[in-house]
């Protein structure tokens, strides 16, 4: 065994993995599953059709809780400063999308919060989770109580048949729409689940202390419309729901509006609204705004059988260089090979004929409308 191995960490599912025959990667630091015997495209096609468990427990979870003497909305204030969304005003039990931004107006990571009531729950990436709550505890400290929850699990089940299978063990979920965040409990754990997910389809994530996280992921396995997916189709299955990978499809050069995350910026907090600025690169961001941007986030619809992958150049008709591939592969459910990447905002309207080029040779695409595969979230 490598040192490098050594080194990885390991998921309280590992074992269980190991059991379902997973073929194990690094990824984030951690050992993680990347597909089962079923295979990548059998699993992004079960997930769409049916209901796939995915183990997220490399990712970060930290709750945020008031000080003495405080409310939850000091805590949110606090979390206004770091982030460009509204969260004062985030309902109790709900979720919302957010970024890290930093000073230049890069985003740093994104994330998810919850209002719990007493507290905010906050989901980090995994490759960014010493990053994110260094970050925090740096700027929130004498603000709030930042504490990383580093004795919890996080599983997700995604797919149409979810929402039965999760009715059966839990009678709150059938209540729940998309976004929704509570406490539970599930077969005696106590849990707190949102309604939420990155495939684009219905589905849960459920955080779970970590020594509870195996007995609840095989009563979950147990059920006959569940089966494991790994990392390669949760790949596949965001690519198709157009739903970005940060390191990849955004990181700390690329601001949120040239990102096309601009649905991501509340008003509240854009330069005309209540409760503008206030967030780092706030100027940068809020110039890129009013100005526009040199390079956009767009989706990429290639026209031949070839699957154009993360790096690829992407060319006008002249043959100049407008871009570059962030993320791309074969989608199953749309049957054909899909990407994003960033081009030149002259060359980001849609239809726009261009083409990557792979092993030296161009290949055909135009600018597409995301998601390729429809989103599918339960909104009540």
């Amino acid at each position: 065994m490598s040192n490098e191995t050594e080194q990885l960490l390991r998921t309280p599912l590992y074992d269980l993995h190991l059991e379902l025959g997973a073929r194990m990667v690094p990824f984030a630091g951690y050992q993680m599953p990347v597909q089962y015997p079923l295979g990548v495209m059998k699993e992004h096609l079960h997930t769409r059709s049916a209901s796939g468990l995915f183990d997220v427990s490399h990712m970060g979870q930290v709750r945020l809780s008031p000080l003495p003497g405080q409310s939850v909305r000091d805590v949110a204030q606090a979390m206004e400063t770091l982030v460009p969304i509204d969260v004062i005003d985030l309902p109790l039990n709900k979720q919302r999308y957010a970024v890290f931004t930093n000073e230049q107006g890069g985003i740093m990571d994104d994330l998810m919060i919850s209002n719990m009531g007493d507290s905010l729950f906050v989901v980090v990436n995994a490759a960014c989770k010493q990053q994110d709550v260094a970050h925090m505890t740096q700027k929130l400290s004498g603000l709030c109580k930042v504490e990383e929850l580093a004795d919890r699990a996080l599983l997700a089940v995604q797919g149409p048949a979810t929402a039965a299978v999760m009715a059966r063990l839990c009678p709150e979920t059938p209540g729940m729409v998309f976004m929704d965040s509570i406490p539970v409990t599930i077969d005696g754990i106590a849990c707190f689940i949102s309604r939420s997910g990155y495939t684009g389809e219905d589905g849960f994530e459920i955080s779970v202390p970590d020594h509870k996280a195996e007995q609840l992921a095989r009563l979950l396995l147990a059920q006959p419309e569940v089966a494991a997916i790994g990392l390669g189709a949760r790949d596949s299955l965001r690519l198709e729901a157009g739903l970005c990978l940060y390191g990849h499809d955004m990181d700390t050069t690329i601001s949120p509006v040239e990102a096309s995350l601009v649905w991501a910026l509340t008003k509240v907090r854009r330069a005309d609204g209540a409760r503008a600025g206030g967030y780092p690169g706030a100027a940068v961001i809020e110039k890129h705004f009013a100005e526009g941007v040199s390079k956009k986030r767009v989706g990429l619809q290639i026209t031949e059988k070839a699957p154009v992958r993360e790096g690829a150049e992407i060319v006008d008709d002249a043959g100049t260089i407008i871009g570059k591939v962030t993320s791309g592969g074969f989608g199953p459910s749309v049957n054909a090979p899909v990407a994003m990447g960033y081009v030149s905002t002259a060359h980001a309207v849609l239809g726009t004929k261009l083409h990557a080029i792979v092993r030296g040779k161009p290949v055909a695409m135009e600018v597409a409308k995301t998601p390729f595969f429809p989103q599918r979230y339960h909104r009540g």
